[in-house]
């Protein structure tokens, strides 16, 4: 499967058709339609058991759906592994990251990309490429792109994380609860890279529990409540009370997104 660049104005780079996914007796998704949009974040909240993981590994090709449709870029595809969903251009950064401690970070953004000259590892071009992803996504704090990622702090790793995605030229990067666990620092420094990701044109579906985080860097908001699509909306038309209204009711008192 192989990515193009089909589709129109308005066309958004991936549609959700009615997706649903059972588990025995557990309905995780009931008909949950969704738009994803090139250059915007959209952030995906919920309760917990609201769907959300569900949703993700959907759309990263680990599970697949028992009804409904997947577009991209118009045309309906069907990911049957997570390796369907990368040739597209999707990358998901899961929270544990999935970054090896004992390489350094040249050798965890190049792992089972690695570039070869002659039949040897191409160290100086990997490097190159490398400086240039990092310099070009603003990631300043690491002290050498040579040191171990398990000496890194959490923003750092998030950072090089998001770099490895960027350097697979991801067109969607999906990230699961990217500030959790980080201190003030770090998370500025995360949000930074993601609306960074998002002016470069790629699309970011972020999954996070902290509102103040999602309101400060989401284009557009969608709730999952039990499983189905609440509301999903722009961003702006929300606050942090009809969030939390849609998160633990499924709808809200007052007026507000449809």
């Amino acid at each position: 499967m192989t990515a193009d660049r089909r589709g129109g104005p308005g066309v958004p780079l991936l549609r959700l058709e009615g997706i649903s996914k059972r588990f025995g007796a557990v309905r995780a998704l009931d008909r949950v339609d969704l738009d994803i949009a090139e250059g915007q974040v959209t952030a995906l909240v919920g309760d917990n058991g609201a769907g959300k993981s569900s949703l993700i590994k959907t759309v990263a090709g680990l599970w697949a759906p028992d009804a409904g449709r997947i577009r991209w870029q118009g045309e309906p595809v069907t990911l049957r592994n997570p390796k369907d969903a990368e040739q597209l251009g999707i990358t998901t950064i899961y929270q544990d990251l999935a970054l090896c401690d004992n390489l350094d970070i040249v050798q965890n953004m190049f792992l089972g990309h690695e570039l070869r000259r002659h039949g040897i590892l191409d160290e100086s071009s990997m490097e190159i490429a490398a400086r240039g992803t990092l310099r070009e996504l603003a990631v300043t704090t690491v002290r050498s792109i040579r040191q171990p990622v398990a000496s890194l702090s959490g923003g750092q790793r998030q950072s090089v994380a998001v770099a490895k995605a960027v350097m697979a030229k991801a067109r969607l990067v999906i990230m699961d609860e990217p500030t959790a666990a980080l201190g003030v620092s770090q998370t500025e420094q995360v949000l930074g890279l993601i609306r960074r990701l998002a002016d470069q044109g790629v699309a970011v579906l972020m999954v996070s529990h902290n509102l103040n985080d999602v309101f400060r860097v989401a284009d557009r908001l969608a709730v999952l409540y039990l499983g189905r699509m609440a509301v999903d909306g722009p961003a702006a038309d929300f606050d942090l009370q009809s969030v939390v209204e849609y998160m633990t009711a499924g709808t809200r008192s007052g007026p507000g997104p449809s």
